[in-house]
């Protein structure tokens, strides 16, 4: 059975899905899907356990070697990333019971945990597969998902959010088809490894740097980096708070891991960075959706807003870690993958608390809430502290990590950037504290209580998970420490392919 547990990561939620639609019913959808997220996380925790103990785990669909048959091929890096998309989804399940009841119209509340559980299969198969078209597949599978579940709230316009997302994201998706087409095209193969070995024979024709070209658009369309970001506030603000936690938490994670891959694993750093000049590209437009995001964060009204404009800052961050074009930089890029995962889903559940009591997230709603919802708001401003990178918390460490990825290259200018935009960040999620703690309650809602215990302790895993790894940082910094050792290799230590 457990040469098995790699072809699990997809199956079980796939299967499950289907199974959750027929069960009808809101409560056992609830039960069936958080005990499914449940399994899911405890094989991935096997799986990064198996991977850190003995290295990467090839599993041949069929018993069909590559190129020929399709691989699973799991390392440090995809194990990384796939313990933190089943942990979110695990933390999540519990909290979407009462969130959803109230955010979503009881016949559709089935719908949203179908589409959870597909989401959950795609993200897993996207960091599992060891095939670029079936990436792709998998990528438009979560991507389906997601579309659905943004549209699935009560708020009407979030019909215009999920439209536009699927635009957005279709286009995105094309992008990334056309460019692995391409690649086949001249290579005659879809193996990741295999391919990065034609390409690297071929001499990177013109067909390939198109390839690349389109590949790297359709991924910055899907992570959305600044400029090709314009779907994310929309999204993140007008779906349920259950899926604003999630997908803040894991969507544009795996995008970034696929970022990752393409570049290090299929390209190779020495061509995209060196002779396309593409770190440079990267770093600009990383500064770039730092300031912006940050900017346009201070001056929103809607806190959901300014955290989903917040996350097109701290992809900026992940990303510049990536343009460092060094283990050091992909170290913070990983870690930041890591950590910006356990703040924003802290800080979106902490706003699906506040608008299951008031019915709001407008910033000028939350007064008095320091005082009538203490929990709540205690979860909220360590997340935000986690945010800015204050010591003794998740947030610090990746960003010491990518201080110190920019001082290793001498690059001063980019350390005092990112020590600015935290700063920037101390501005807007000031904003909300200041609001919280130091305003009056208004007359109308004297009377608001405490969030259930239901969106509390699942709340609080995830908000003290953010407290825990700022200060035992084994388990992130190792486990990033040695993917980004890997993908900084290439595919040099995986060997020819048959």
């Amino acid at each position: 059975m457990m040469q098995h547990i790699p072809v699990f990561s997809v199956l079980i939620p796939l299967l499950a899905a289907p199974i959750c639609l027929l069960l009808g019913r809101q409560k056992l959808c609830w039960v069936f899907s958080t005990l499914v997220s449940w399994v899911a996380l405890y094989n991935a925790v096997l799986i990064l356990d198996q991977v850190l103990a003995s290295g990467a785990v090839r599993y041949f669909i069929g018993g069909w070697e590559p190129p020929w048959g399709i691989e699973i091929r799991i390392d440090t890096a995809s194990a990384l990333v796939l313990l933190i998309v089943t942990a979110i989804s695990s933390i999540v399940m519990p909290y979407a019971g009462e969130s959803i009841a109230k955010e979503v119209k009881p016949h559709l509340q089935p719908l949203y945990y179908t589409a959870h559980l597909l989401c959950l299969a795609g993200l897993c198969g996207i960091l599992v597969t060891g095939d670029a078209f079936n990436l792709f597949v998998f990528l438009e599978i979560s991507s389906l998902s997601t579309y659905t579940m943004v549209s699935l709230s009560s708020d009407r316009r979030c019909l215009t959010a999920a439209y536009q997302y699927l635009v957005m994201g279709t286009i995105g998706a094309t992008f990334i088809l056309i460019g692995v087409g391409l690649l086949y095209m001249k290579t005659g193969t879809l193996n990741m490894l295999d391919l990065a070995n034609l390409i690297a024979e071929h001499g990177f024709s013109r067909t390939i740097k198109t390839g690349l070209a389109f590949i790297l658009v359709g991924v910055s369309l899907k992570l959305a980096l600044f400029p090709l970001h314009l779907w994310m506030p929309g999204a993140y603000t007008h779906a349920p708070s259950a899926v604003s936690a999630f997908l803040a938490a894991t969507a544009t994670k795996v995008a970034v891991y696929v970022m990752m891959r393409f570049i290090f694993t299929i390209f190779g750093k020495d061509y995209v960075f060196d002779e396309m000049g593409m770190d440079n590209i990267l770093m600009v437009l990383a500064v770039v959706a730092i300031f912006n995001g940050s900017i346009m964060a201070i001056f929103q009204h809607n806190a959901k807003t300014l955290l989903a404009y917040s996350s097109v800052a701290q992809i900026g961050y992940i990303v510049l870690g990536i343009s460092f074009a060094s283990a050091m930089g992909l170290t913070s890029s990983l870690l930041h993958v890591f950590n910006h995962a356990l703040m924003k889903a802290s800080l979106f559940m902490a706003l699906g608390a506040i608008f299951y009591r008031i019915g709001s997230v407008k910033i000028d709603d939350f007064r008095g809430l320091g005082k009538q919802m203490p929990w709540t708001m205690a979860a909220f401003s360590l997340g935000g502290l986690s945010l800015i990178g204050v010591p003794l918390t998740a947030g610090f460490v990746s960003k010491w990590y990518l201080v110190s990825a920019s001082l290793q290259q001498g690059n001063w200018i980019v350390a005092a950037l990112i020590l600015g935009g935290s700063l920037l960040a101390l501005v807007y999620v000031g904003r909300v504290i200041e609001v919280a703690y130091f305003k009056p309650a208004d007359s109308d809602k004297v009377e608001v209580k405490e969030a259930p215990v239901g969106f509390l302790i699942p709340m609080w895993v995830v908000t003290l998970a953010n407290l825990y790894f700022g200060i035992d940082t084994r388990l992130p910094v190792i486990s990033a420490t040695s993917a980004a050792e890997l993908l900084f290799q290439g595919a040099s230590h995986i060997g020819v392919m048959p």
